[in-house]
């Protein structure tokens, strides 16, 4: 399974440029850049790069998720960000059924390397 604390890092940093590059977004619809959207949209976008170490952690995944409903809950303020949670709560919850489905595998022995 480290394969898969791979790819989820990878994931995560492309995230964290995905959400630093919508502060362009937030200086302009938002207040500006020394609002408080802008900060936790840079706080979001630190954690998400935090994370990226943490993953051999047990509750590194639900913080990744607990992240995701937070960008989520900038629908109210920005839905561009909301956006963006959106599209990545998808794809992390297709990546944790991938996981879970080589896992099943894995035990079964039905892995091509495993032949």
């Amino acid at each position: 399974m480290k394969s898969f604390r791979g790819v989820m890092a990878g994931s995560l940093i492309m995230e964290a440029i995905a959400v630093a590059l919508a502060l362009p977004v937030v200086a302009n619809l938002a207040g500006g850049i020394g609002s408080g959207t802008a900060w936790v949209v840079v706080a979001i976008a630190v954690a998400l790069i935090v994370l990226c170490g943490q993953l051999k952690r047990s509750w590194a995944v639900n913080a990744v998720l607990v992240l995701q409903v937070a960008m989520i809950a900038f629908f109210i303020v920005l839905p561009a960000v909301a956006i963006l949670g959106f599209v990545f709560l998808a794809f992390w919850l297709w990546l944790l059924w991938l996981r879970r489905d080589v896992a099943r595998r894995m035990a079964e022995g039905r892995l091509p390397s495993q032949q």
